[in-house]
């Protein structure tokens, strides 16, 4: 009987423990989500070494003053790798001057204008900032926007969030 005493007082302690642990990490990370949210979608995706190639790209095409707005923004954003994944030279030929307004359309496509954090996706379509739809496909843990995986969601930013995703989506043909 003693033992069962014991043991109910017990289970309540050991939870209540436990959820002051988790509230305290919880407390040691909420410091470096707020000074992200201090920051701009430019100014954290330029902090991260996996999104240099996009961060030139939204140099190149003109678009840094639109992600430093106010938003709020999404932007499911390539990594260096997505880029790297393209047919050679594509990159670097999208860079161009010339080239500079199909930049913009397929960087835009990359971008809602509005804020979808991870909880709140589902299957649907959403209009890019571009002007075109991109479709959200979810499969148990996967998320897909068109093509690409969503491997890394909820980066926050004062103007908005990021999704990280493994490949370059392509808006639409015209």
């Amino acid at each position: 009987m003693k033992n069962m005493k014991t043991k109910s007082l017990l289970i309540p302690l050991i939870a209540l423990v436990a959820t002051t642990g988790m509230v305290n990490a919880e407390e040691k990370d909420k410091p470096a989500a707020e000074a992200a949210a201090t920051k701009d979608i430019v100014a954290v995706a330029s902090e991260a070494e996996d999104f240099s190639t996009l961060v030139a790209a939204v140099k190149a095409a003109g678009l840094v003053e639109t992600l430093q707005g106010e938003g709020p923004f999404t932007v499911f954003a390539p990594t260096n790798a997505a880029f790297d994944a393209l047919p050679e030279g594509t990159v670097e030929t999208l860079l161009k001057p010339e080239n500079k307004e199909k930049l913009k359309a397929i960087l835009l496509y990359h971008v809602v204008p509005a804020k979808i954090m991870a909880a709140d996706v589902a299957p649907m379509k959403v209009a890019t900032a571009g002007g075109a739809e991109a479709t959200i496909t979810v499969d148990g843990e996967t998320v897909m926007i068109d093509a690409a995986k969503v491997v890394k969601t909820d980066i926050i930013a004062s103007n908005g969030v990021i999704h990280v995703i493994d490949t370059v989506i392509m808006p639409p043909a015209e």
